[in-house]
């Protein structure tokens, strides 16, 4: 990156109004981490309609800093209550509940803290330096590459699936064919609009990601008692930060944790979760003597090599999402769209047309880690009342942001309609085990591939195998997505490497 080019993304960051939203950013998703039931990938969906309005760095830099402060938050209700607000948090409920009943909670989300601030601050360098050159490879993608692209994207519905193919395929399928209704793109003809105008620009994609995402589960929340889950205030006492000892401690654990979770974000659908296991069960290994024992009694190398790992994800998963536009799971798939509707395509060209805005962007996410770190090192007290709020008062208030986000779309109420369709279908198919995410990103990438092939198919002039072989790299792409299939595998190898003793401890 060059002086003029730093200089451009630092003005565009170093403004009242960004700095605000990532702020924002910071605090909502850590409050929307800390309560059990919500997730980041909710919050993210719910606040898309919010930066409509806004200049994109603010905009996409307080969806990530969401992303990033949701992750950690989960450790908060993971420490205290033993209830992960996020599946990533569930391996930090290990010794981080421990520490709380020996009242060293607080001690806890010091170390928590500390440590997922610095292992999203790696994973934020990591996209700083990884992400240009992979970009540049992307300037010479014609349609042939978008469509194998798209179709990459799409391979990671089988790592989205919550352990049934079948189930992430059919998604998938459903929101392949929501991608097909509208103005056909090549004839002009409209295709399943069924008389209605409003589908003629085809489903809109917020209303749907609200639906899906935020109504849907706050309709899952719904069926439950309402109550507060009961707060451990009192392992809260004493000192938060650790000494320059048990810095000494974790220190390694930290590095090596950072470098696990840069990785595990960089493969499709293995996510946080995945991260912060791998990352914990290193931890283990690598200790010796009464170290070893410590863990999953208490140790605040566990609770530090989880966070570390899991936050280091976020960073990693958004490498491949910005130089490629492939996102690794639920959450990066809908920053994905709050992307798209802002007018900026992932790939080459967002590097090379809005460089300014995506370094800016990047450095936003540097800085959400940064202050994420001393906000909740400052007001761990605060957000662990969060971990009380009946589901009662939360569902009212989400339900009435949904339709407001949903509305504010275009001033319609058809994105309404299509956000309660949404919403219903998402819950039908929760009930039944069908992970909405499938569905987002066949609605995303699936007007991408069409495109991307309905071109190809006219450029190759009767050889289409032969047009594609004859492309350097559409052979490498090629390659690539005979490789992702092995994903899934290693994604499975490396959740068999944690005991099954310890996952259960947790519900994991």
């Amino acid at each position: 990156m060059d002086t003029a080019l730093l200089a451009e993304a630092l003005a565009n960051l170093l403004t009242p109004a960004v700095l605000l939203a990532v702020a924002a950013g910071v605090v909502g998703g850590i409050l929307i981490g800390a309560l059990p039931g919500l997730s980041g990938t909710m919050g993210i969906a719910l606040l898309v309609p919010v930066t409509f309005s806004m200049d994109p760095v603010a905009g996409i830099a307080m969806l990530t800093a969401i992303y990033a402060a949701a992750t950690y938050g989960g450790s908060l209700s993971a420490i205290l209550i033993n209830t992960p607000g996020t599946p990533a948090g569930a391996a930090t409920a290990l010794d981080g509940y421990q520490l709380t009943l020996q009242g060293k909670g607080a001690k806890a989300l010091g170390v928590s803290a500390l440590a997922s601030m610095t292992g999203g601050i790696v994973s934020a360098f990591a996209l700083l330096l990884l992400a240009p050159p992979l970009a540049e490879v992307s300037l010479a993608f014609s349609a042939p590459e978008y469509f194998l692209i798209a179709l990459f994207g799409l391979l990671i519905i089988g790592s989205l699936s919550a352990g049934s193919l079948l189930k992430g395929f059919t998604a998938g399928a459903l929101g392949l064919l929501a991608a097909t209704i509208g103005i056909d793109i090549l004839t002009g003809y409209p295709r399943f609009t069924f008389g209605t105008t409003a589908l003629q620009s085809g489903v809109e994609l917020v209303p749907a990601l609200i639906g899906l995402f935020s109504l849907s589960q706050v309709l899952v929340l719904a069926e439950g008692r309402g109550a507060a889950p009961e707060g451990m205030a009192e392992g809260l006492r004493g000192r938060a930060m650790p000494t320059l000892a048990e810095l000494r401690r974790i220190a390694a654990t930290i590095l090596r944790s950072s470098g696990i979770g840069v990785f595990v974000g960089l493969l499709p659908g293995a996510g946080g979760d995945v991260g912060s296991w791998v990352g914990y069960n290193e931890a283990k290994r690598f200790a010796r003597g009464a170290e070893k024992q410590e863990f999953g009694k208490g140790s605040i190398k566990g609770v530090a090599a989880a966070e570390c790992a899991n936050n280091a994800v976020t960073g990693g998963a958004l490498i491949p999402l910005l130089t490629l536009g492939i996102p690794g799971g639920s959450a990066t798939a809908v920053i994905l769209g709050g992307l798209l509707i802002h007018g900026l395509q992932p790939g080459g060209q967002l590097f090379a047309e809005s460089g300014g805005i995506t370094y800016a962007i990047i450095l936003g996410f540097l800085l959400a880690n940064l202050l994420m770190g001393v906000i909740a090192i400052l007001g761990a007290r605060y957000f662990v009342r969060a971990t009380r709020v009946p589901i009662g008062v939360l569902v009212p208030v989400i339900v009435a942001l949904c339709v407001v986000g949903s509305f504010s779309v275009n001033n319609s109420m058809a994105d309404v309609w299509v956000m309660l369709a949404a919403g219903g279908i998402g819950y039908l198919l929760r009930k039944v085990g069908v992970p909405p995410a499938p569905i987002v990103l066949g609605l995303i990438l699936g007007a991408i591939a069409e495109k991307g092939l309905r071109q190809s198919v006219v450029m190759a002039q009767g050889d289409m195998l032969g047009y594609y072989l004859s492309r350097p790299l559409s052979v490498v792409l090629m390659a690539l997505i005979a490789l992702s299939l092995l994903a899934p595998l290693l994604a499975r190898r490396l959740r068999r490497r944690i005991p099954e003793s310890e996952r259960e401890r947790v519900g994991a």
